[in-house]
Parts: C-alpha cells; sequence; structure tokens
C-alpha cells in the first residue's frame, strides 16, 4: 500500500501559489544563503539551467493537540522558557487561533514549506471538539494547512472505523451530522498508519508513507505510532488490529521508498522521550549529541536506518531539538513540540537535488538539518477564520459547556501538578470512591490512572460563570475518555501487586502512579529500584497493614478495570459491576459536596509518602 502524490487541496493551493509568488524576489538571495555542502564549491553546487544544487525545505511541525482549538487553562497552557541568566520563566502559549497565525508567519518567503504532525491531534479533547467527535479538530487541521501526519494511540480512542471518517468524512453513525446542511467532510492531509495492520489481511489500515513534492523535490514521510498502544488504549478501540515495531516497520517502507527514487526520508513518530529539562528551549546536545534526553525514543532513533533523515516525534508531551546519532554515527534531528499547539518546530532540511537526498554531515557545527521549537505566543494576532470556526462551534457547545457543576477554593492542580500525587487525581479518587459507594456501600478504595487526567481545574472564569465555578465544559477537559466507573473484586495481595506495577514492568522507564482514595496511604521510595519503590509494609487502608489474604471492594474506571496502563494484575478482578459514567461520577460528587458559599479547598496531596 502505497501513497505517491499529494492530495488536491484546491482551497489552500491558491494561498501557496500567492505566497511562492511573494518569495520569488527574493529567490535569489535566499539562495546565496543556503549552506554549502562540505567539500563543495559554489560549482559544484550549481544544476543544470544555472539551478542552484541544493535548496532549504522548510519542515513546520507539531504534536499532541489533542483538540485544543482554545487556549489550554493553567499550566496546561504555558511553557517553560530558559532565561539567559538561568532562571526559568513561564509563557502562556497555544490556541488554534495563534498556531495557525504562527504556521502561517513562519511560511512566509519560503517557497519550499511543508507542515506535518507526529499524532494524538484528536482524542482526550475539551468538549468544543470532544463533544462534536473532534470534527471541528479536523476542519481546524484542514484550514491552518497540515499536509500529513502520523496516527497516535488517541486516534484510535473510538476505534478504526471512526478514524476511517476522520480521513475519509462522513457524519456520525449514531450522533449524525452537528450542523443543518452540512456533512462532515474529513481530513484534506493524510493519517499514515504504516505499523498498525488489519488482523486479518495483515495490511495497514491507511496509508504507510506519503511523498510530498514541489518543483522537482520530494520528501517521503512514513508514520507510525507507537508498538504499545494497545496497552494504552481501550480494548475496544483497538480490536481487530495489529501493532507492530516502530524500527522494523520504518526500516521496511524507508527502503521501499528509496528503490522509488525518493531518497530523502522523514518519520512521523508518536514516541518520545524526557528532556533532563522542561524548559522548550533547554539545550539536550549538552554535553554531547543526545546526552540530554532519555526514553523510548533515544532506542528507536538509534535503531532506524540513516536511509532516514530526520524524526518528529510525540505523546510524551515533551520539548526537545536533540541530534541523536544514527546507526551510522552521523548526527540525525530528533524534534518533538510539547503538546496543546503551544510550540511548533521549525526545522530546514537541505535538499541536494543531484543526490535527491538531505545533507547530512559528521559534525554538529556544520549540521545541514537545522531545527529549532518556538512559542506560540498569545501576544499575536489570531487568524480570524480560526476564531470564526470556534465561535460556530462554540455556539452548538454551549447549552451543555456552560452549566455549573460545582465550585472551587482555588486552582487545583491536574496535569500541571509536579508531583507524582496529584491534588486533583485525589479528587477524582475520592468522586470514584463515593459514586462506587453508591453502587455498593462495601466499597473500600478507589483507584485512577493519571493519563485519565487531561488538564488542571482553574480557579479563574473561563468565560462568564464566574470565579471558582467549575462548567461541564471544564470538567470534560479534564475526564474526556467516557469510560464507566466499575467495581471489582481484589485480594490484599492483588492490590499491592497492582500498586509495585506501578513502577514495574512495562512502567519500569516511566512510572504511572495511580491516584489514590481518601484512606489509602503507602510510600513510595524512588532511591529504590522495580517493585521495591513500593515499600510494601507501608501499605495501608485506614491506618491498618493490608492484609493479603482478605477481599476488598475497589473503584476504578473501565480502563484501569480491563488492565490498562501495564495494570494487568487489576484486570483480574472478581465479580466486577458496571457503574455510571466517570464524568458524571465526578460532576455527581462536586454537586453534592460545594456549593458558592462552601467551594471545594484543593486536596494536600498527602496520601502517598514520596522518598527520593
Amino acid at each position: 500500500m502505497s501513497a505517491t502524490s499529494q492530495p488536491r487541496r484546491p482551497r489552500r493551493r491558491a494561498a501557496r501559489v500567492l505566497a511562492a509568488a511573494a518569495g520569488l524576489a527574493t529567490i535569489g538571495a535566499l539562495a546565496a544563503a543556503l549552506p554549502a555542502n562540505a567539500g563543495q564549491d559554489d560549482a559544484d553546487r550549481a544544476g543544470a539551467g544555472g539551478k542552484k544544487r541544493t535548496v532549504d525545505v522548510q519542515l513546520l511541525s507539531f504534536n499532541d493537540f489533542h483538540g485544543n482549538l482554545q487556549p489550554p487553562a493553567g499550566s496546561s497552557g504555558q511553557v517553560t522558557e530558559k532565561q539567559p541568566d538561568g532562571t526559568e520563566k513561564k509563557i502562556d502559549a497555544g490556541g488554534a487561533e495563534y498556531l495557525a497565525t504562527s504556521l502561517r508567519t513562519a511560511r512566509k518567503g519560503k517557497p519550499y514549506s511543508v507542515t506535518a504532525a507526529a499524532g494524538d491531534l484528536i482524542g482526550a479533547s475539551p468538549l468544543l471538539s470532544g463533544l462534536f467527535h473532534d470534527e471541528p479538530t479536523v476542519e481546524a487541521m484542514n484550514k491552518l494547512g497540515l499536509d500529513v501526519t502520523s496516527v497516535g494511540n488517541h486516534e484510535f480512542d473510538e476505534g478504526a472505523k471512526e478514524l476511517a471518517r476522520m480521513q475519509n468524512g462522513g457524519c456520525h453513525p449514531k450522533d449524525g451530522c452537528f450542523e443543518k446542511g452540512k456533512k462532515f467532510q474529513g481530513a484534506d492531509y493524510p493519517y499514515l498508519a504504516a505499523n498498525v495492520t488489519d488482523e486479518k489481511t495483515g495490511k495497514p489500515i491507511l496509508k504507510p508513507y506519503w511523498v510530498w513534492k514541489h518543483k522537482g523535490v520530494k520528501v517521503g514521510f512514513i508514520g507510525v505510532t507507537l508498538e504499545g498502544t494497545p496497552d494504552i488504549v481501550s480494548a475496544d478501540g483497538v480490536k481487530g488490529l495489529k501493532f507492530h515495531d516502530e524500527i522494523e516497520t520504518v526500516n521496511k517502507y524507508a527502503k521501499e521508498l528509496d528503490k522509488q527514487g525518493v531518497k530523502s526520508i522523514v518519520t512521523l513518530i508518536h514516541e518520545g522521550g524526557s528532556p533532563a529539562s522542561q524548559a522548550y528551549n533547554y539545550d539536550c546536545d549538552s554535553p554531547g549529541a543526545g546526552d540530554g534526553i532519555s526514553g523510548p525514543i533515544t532506542t528507536i532513533a538509534k535503531g532506524i536506518t540513516p536511509k532516514v533523515d530526520a524524526l518528529v516525534t510525540g505523546h510524551t508531551h515533551a520539548a526537545y531539538v536533540c541530534t541523536i546519532p544514527d546507526p551510522a554515527g552521523k548526527p540525525r534531528m530528533v524534534t518533538s513540540a510539547s503538546s496543546f499547539g503551544k510550540l511548533y518546530t521549525d526545522t530546514t532540511l537541505t535538499y541536494d537535488r543531484k543526490t535527491k537526498d538531505i545533507v547530512r554531515t559528521s559534525v554538529k557545527s556544520s549540521q545541514s538539518v537545522k531545527s529549532a521549537n518556538h512559542v506560540v505566543s498569545r501576544e499575536q494576532a489570531k487568524a480570524p477564520d480560526m476564531t470564526s470556526l470556534i465561535a460556530r462551534w462554540d455556539k452548538l457547545a454551549a447549552p451543555v459547556a456552560n452549566q455549573p457543576v460545582g465550585y472551587i477554593s482555588g486552582d487545583i492542580p491536574g496535569r500541571g501538578a509536579t508531583t507524582p500525587e496529584e491534588p486533583l487525581g485525589d479528587l477524582i479518587a475520592d468522586a470514584q470512591l463515593a459514586h462506587g459507594k453508591s453502587l455498593d456501600p462495601e466499597t473500600d478504595l478507589a483507584l485512577m490512572n493519571p493519563g485519565g487526567i487531561r488538564s488542571d481545574l482553574v480557579f479563574k472564569a473561563s468565560g462568564s460563570e464566574g470565579d471558582g465555578v467549575v462548567t461541564y465544559g471544564e470538567g470534560f477537559t479534564v475526564q474526556p475518555f467516557s469510560n464507566t466507573v466499575n467495581l471489582v473484586d481484589l485480594t490484599g495481595a492483588q492490590l499491592v501487586t497492582g500498586l509495585k506495577q506501578q513502577v514495574s514492568g512495562s512502567n519500569t522507564a516511566s512510572p504511572k502512579i495511580l491516584q489514590i482514595s481518601d484512606g489509602l496511604t503507602y510510600t513510595l521510595d524512588m532511591t529504590k529500584a522495580g517493585a521495591d519503590r513500593v515499600v510494601t509494609d507501608s501499605i495501608k487502608l485506614g491506618g491498618k497493614a493490608i492484609d493479603p489474604n482478605a477481599t476488598y471492594r475497589v473503584a476504578m474506571n473501565s480502563f484501569l478495570a480491563g488492565g490498562g496502563d501495564g495494570f494487568a494484575e487489576l484486570g483480574k478482578g472478581a465479580k466486577p459491576l458496571v457503574g455510571s459514567d466517570d464524568l458524571k461520577a465526578f460532576n455527581d460528587y462536586l454537586t453534592a459536596n460545594s456549593s458558592a458559599d462552601k467551594p471545594i479547598a484543593p486536596p494536600k496531596a498527602d496520601r502517598i509518602t514520596v522518598v527520593k
């Protein structure tokens, strides 16, 4: 299954032609400034007809947008910038209106420009997009000029058929068309899923690669998601699909592109790493290439064939621009632009017309692939077409989104928490425990996966509701997955094993610390390794040690109850009982336990004692 031609996008062609025409007057000056190939003089760089042998291709990229059309609230909408004096500064960033302006500004004067993304553009989205099955986000991506993207794990939240609808268009099979007289048109850009195949046919469910072509220049894009997608997506979402090794898949299709004469290749991979600093402008090549980054992407980057010239990555929501050596020892750019449209990456690929390949040298100082992350500042002008798009969908969502569901007395950090135990995680776990007790009074405790908490609850009003008011839309942003709250019986031994799986097995390298309900306490000793980090003797419920032979009734969402996120032991629970939607459980708890006069205070997050 191949893809070797650019899809037709008449609405964007005119804009691109105008942009190219505007840049004709400066092409001579731009060409003169092109980086020279190592050991070549100007005569060597000249091609037939006087054309320069090399041309700069601008690659603009981003990842993990997650339907954040409106600027994300609280810490979710901030990036950290390292200052010259070593201090750090928080900058408000993101929002489709600003991302569109940033990308359009960056393209000016760049006749060779392509825009790509590395997955999770949709899924786990705020209500403005999620309420409409992310149709608004796909429409926004069409308008801002996205050319191609890989799939991410969240593209499978609603299953392969819904992902196909995102690509091809058509109204939702259950909810129908959301706007009278309008049919969803689908994505103008291709979704790439090279390592996701149909179990029956063995073929990729979407195109494995796509080739960008412009005035004789060809760049191939291979798109993959992380092989472990089934571990972090509900079973229904990946039913009938197989996910394959990232390195083997990319190398296979890079070889296929090479045989077709496509020598310049970029991989879009929804897997990432963790830089040593959270600052977007941190130098992760200090003291040496790639020394400042760890995580799965480092191993993957070192295994992907040198035929691939750059990797655009995602999934970890981190910001980095690194040069990790390829298997041949040559530096290769590996980038990630944080999340939620707060950053974009601008990469210059020097294309050699003679070899049809990207020029890459073994010395970083003369590297012909240059890259940097840029803040999507809210100080710039908004893109009018995005403003109109948001207003149109916001009008449809308003009756649901603006309903008050509770009150808080201050910010309650969730996604933006700086500690393993999140104040918002405690609140959600308490809500699920309360819902569990309404189903079965014998419910003992609740567990919540951290990845299911998508934002913070912010005290400052997001609209006209007033400070401290939590709206349905804000709650939806926190918990958008429509999981159910389930009850299961676990033995004390199973509960202990489940807690140890937070820091062992598939979670060894990147621990997933469960958020726990009131009454459950334990010590997390990060000076130890693996499962030993959870101190067994410290695990107590109501001040009493967990009895390995006793049975405990545990509330958790359906994702965890299915063994998701590497918690296989939690998936072995007995006597299951399915409760209500987790968002309903959360909203009901807020409504029952808060009022304008008595708002909920941010939890202290003191249930887990962390030893560093």
